[in-house]
């Protein structure tokens, strides 16, 4: 029999990923999106696959949905600060009603329900690096809030689901993820940068660089977050990866892979940005056998590759 899986955002960056992965594997897969923040085109090229679905509207209609699931995937949410402070009663949504609804649908079938959540929750960390066992430094009433305390809520949320009904559930906190797919105008980091640097544009720096990420490659984070819901941990576990590096030095080197003439452009730091970003993978290395294997250079070459050829 064909296992089959229900993915909320499938036609997002991360959710085509796992989509495509899926697939590949020999899943059925229904994806889920109200397009928001996803393109349909994402998953242009699984249109004639017998074993895809895809299905407008909102995640949280989907219990309504006549099909039953053995894996049911919540990465339906905004993600990029502009985007989530351009919808922020849907993003406060996607953590409260939408993850209720997915979890009521793992209930109903006996699925394993896996939240995707955020390095976020972290706020600006006062402990580095960041380890699950960390509570989190989060403004609940600042602009980002409306993502942040969302994720929070969702993890919440999901841990009384398993305490009270004993869904089999997994949480997984992601960490600066980057690659093919990401929306060239969502306004992290990565794309900003590589959309500047291949116009020969300036790049825009926020605040004076010295902040710090840990960029994590869209395979191995899907390579993550599969050995999650492979296996019976609960979390939340951490993946990401743990090379850290300023936000100038990551603009830098975009310019040194591209080739470009553009200069860096300094702008106002927005209210509540993280000041460090590192993550603590103990537990993803233990319990799951993970380790990101794609280094940044690779990774970065392989993204410009994708937004030199393809637009949105």
């Amino acid at each position: 029999m064909v296992s089959k899986a229900l993915i909320a955002g499938g036609a997002g960056f991360v959710g085509s990923h796992l989509t495509d992965r899926l697939l590949d594997q020999g899943w059925q897969v229904t994806v889920v999106d109200n397009l928001i923040t996803g393109f349909e085109n994402n998953l242009a090229h699984h249109r004639d696959n017998p074993r895809f679905t895809f299905l407008q509207q909102n995640a949280e209609d989907a219990g309504h949905i006549d099909d039953t699931f053995d894996l049911v995937l919540h990465f339906a949410s905004p993600a990029s600060p502009p985007r989530y402070l351009a919808h922020p009663i849907e993003t406060m949504h996607a953590g409260s009603n939408v993850t209720e609804a997915l979890l009521r649908v793992a209930q109903r079938d006996g699925a394993r329900f896996i939240l995707s959540s955020t390095s976020e929750v972290y706020g600006d960390p006062s402990v580095h690096p960041q380890t699950e066992e960390y509570w989190g430094n989060v403004s609940s009433t600042g602009p980002r809030s409306v993502y942040d305390e969302a994720k929070r809520y969702a993890e919440a949320l999901t841990f009384a689901f398993q305490r009270t009904f004993g869904v089999d559930t997994g949480i997984v906190r992601l960490f600066n993820t980057y690659g093919p797919r990401m929306d060239p105008d969502d306004g992290r980091a990565v794309p900003a940068f590589v959309k500047a640097a291949l116009a020969g544009a300036p790049i825009p720096l926020h605040g004076d660089g010295s902040q710090t990420r840990s960029l994590c490659f869209i395979d191995d984070q899907v390579d993550g977050i599969l050995a999650l819901a492979a296996s019976s941990e609960p979390g939340p576990i951490n993946i990401g990866n743990p090379h850290e590096q300023s936000l100038l030095e990551i603009a830098e080197l975009v310019i040194d892979l591209t080739g470009s003439p553009s200069t860096v452009e300094l702008h106002p730091r927005p209210v509540d940005d993280p000041e460090r970003r590192q993550p603590d993978i103990t537990k993803a290395q233990a319990l799951l056998s993970w380790n990101p294997r794609v280094d940044v250079v690779e990774g970065l070459t392989r993204t410009i590759d994708w937004f030199r050829t393809h637009e949105k």
